[in-house]
């Protein structure tokens, strides 16, 4: 990929916000590339990401041509249920972080996709798929991967606009008096544990919708559709309604169901394809381990049974 060049007209908001919304790249590889000096603003050099430039003023982004990626291909496997040369549809196994970090240097969902899809094309200036939205670790299912500039920036303008549907399996704590409902409520980095998100008024909007599936002992099958993607934001906003995620280290109750791991499950993706424009929609059955969860806290073995595709 050759080098490329995104303007922008600052707005006055923070200039690796407004970056990445012109680029489709995450607002962490447009602070990168201002540390590389890619980014000027009115013709200098900006490397501070929190910088809020006046509105009116020119930023000129550099994306440079394609380098191959710190991670490396590693020959995992994993159940890629659709690919094409622009994306790819992947069920991301539970205990998988999805990015190389700190702890976590390879075993990526980054390397088995690097060793797994044909034809990347470079990405943000690196050689790499293109991760448009991620799950927990220890949250299982469905993820969308963008393979060129093109699909990356229009799959992150989907889920800025709210036309990507993703649902996902939620067995929560407790009995609902309602079947259905929706938490609109902000969340942000907790002020008292950094290691968690808190529902916080200054904190970004995020909206949850959830459905009753199935009643067990002393919880509830939920589905549960996010119109937002923040970090947690199901486990937190769940927790705040006092029916956190059964089986939640973080955010669970002391002595809640006895489950054998966290139960969520991203198990429908419904989007338009960018370029091909026809609606497309995937399910992934929950995996053994979440069954077994559903099983022991009495939801039903004939409702297990029907999502796993058996019934």
């Amino acid at each position: 990929m050759e080098e490329k060049e995104i303007r922008a007209v600052s707005d006055g908001r923070r200039i690796d916000v407004q970056m990445s919304e012109a680029s489709g790249l995450s607002r962490s590889r447009v602070a990168a590339l201002m540390e590389e000096g890619c980014l000027l603003l009115n013709g200098s050099p900006c490397r501070k990401a929190g910088e809020k430039p006046k509105s009116g003023q020119e930023i000129l982004l550099r994306i440079p041509e394609a380098r191959d990626a710190a991670p490396q291909a590693e020959d995992i496997p994993l159940d890629i249920l659709y690919e094409d040369e622009d994306l790819a549809v992947v069920v991301k196994p539970r205990g998988m972080v999805v990015h190389p970090a700190a702890g976590h240097a390879d075993g990526t969902l980054v390397n088995a996709l690097l060793g797994n899809l044909s034809e990347l094309s470079g990405i943000g200036g690196e050689k790499r798929p293109g991760i448009v939205h991620r799950l927990d670790k220890d949250t299982s299912g469905l993820m969308m991967v963008a393979k060129n500039d093109e699909t990356q920036m229009a799959l992150s303008a989907m889920l800025k606009e709210r036309t990507i549907e993703k649902h996902y399996l939620a067995l929560t704590e407790g009995a609902f008096r309602e079947s259905a409902g929706r938490i609109e409520a902000p969340i942000g980095r907790s002020r008292k544990d950094r290691k968690k998100m808190a529902v916080d008024p200054e904190g970004r909007p995020a909206v949850t919708e959830w459905q009753t599936v199935a009643e067990g002992k002393g919880c509830t099958l939920l589905d549960v559709h996010i119109l937002t993607g923040r970090t947690h934001q199901i486990r937190v906003h769940m927790r705040s309604i006092q029916h956190p995620v059964c089986g939640d280290p973080l955010y669970g109750f002391d002595r809640g169901v006895k489950v054998p791991c966290l139960m969520l499950h991203a198990w429908k993706l419904t989007f338009v394809h960018p370029r091909k424009k026809e609606k497309m929609t995937f399910q992934a059955p929950p995996p053994e381990d979440f069954l077994k969860g559903l099983r022991c806290s009495g939801i039903g073995s004939d409702i297990a049974d029907a999502l796993s595709g058996n019934g």
